[in-house]
């Protein structure tokens, strides 16, 4: 017996000035038969699927050249105010990304954002920062620290799309920050059972 799942997506339009509390989901059917499996729901920023999170149909491995596994990209700047990055990720689907931040002078709780494109899947942090200390929102493990220890943030751990994936970091006005990005390309591996 093959059953075949099938992916399905929608945008839900709030107003941007208000905060969404709950969402309802309900599934509806009409004039067919058969047997239906409703399995996984996922909610995000934006209007486009990331392919992040591993579907029903096809579990992830770590992308492979020649068969051999290749090993996590690391890419590191300098940002000053703010700076949109391009990172390279080879891999045939979207990976999970980990950011390390490195303040060079004082800012204020809130300044400093990361998001994708056009700036979709944002997050904030919620502390102010000194020089020497380090945000690391690490996708990998599903934390997001300050200094080695959990902090908070709002918003979302970011990932890389497949091929060219666009960063947008934001700083207060006229500071500096290192920034080093993390991340395990990654391609579609055996079907699930």
């Amino acid at each position: 017996m093959s059953v075949t799942f099938t992916r399905f997506a929608e945008t839900i339009h709030c107003k941007e000035d208000k905060r969404v509390v709950s969402v309802t989901v309900k599934l509806l059917l009409g004039d067919c038969t058969g047997t239906v499996y409703f399995t996984d729901i996922q909610a995000q920023e934006g209007d486009r699927l990331t392919g992040y999170t591993i579907n029903t149909e096809t579990m992830l491995q770590k992308f492979r050249e020649g068969g051999v596994i290749v090993p996590a990209r690391f890419y590191n700047g300098v940002v000053r105010s703010g700076e949109t990055v391009i990172l390279f990720n080879l891999g045939s689907t979207s990976a999970g990304l980990d950011c390390h931040i490195y303040p060079n002078q004082n800012m204020a709780a809130g300044s400093i954002q990361l998001s994708q494109g056009a700036g979709a899947h944002k997050v904030i942090f919620n502390e102010a920062v000194s020089p020497g200390d380090t945000f690391s929102l690490l996708a990998s493990t599903r934390q997001c620290l300050k200094n080695g220890n959990p902090t908070d943030k709002e918003g979302f751990f970011q990932y890389t799309a497949s091929g060219d994936s666009k960063h947008v970091i934001k700083l207060e006005d006229r500071k500096s920050a290192r920034v080093l990005f993390e991340f395990q390309e990654m391609q579609e591996g055996s079907e699930r059972l």
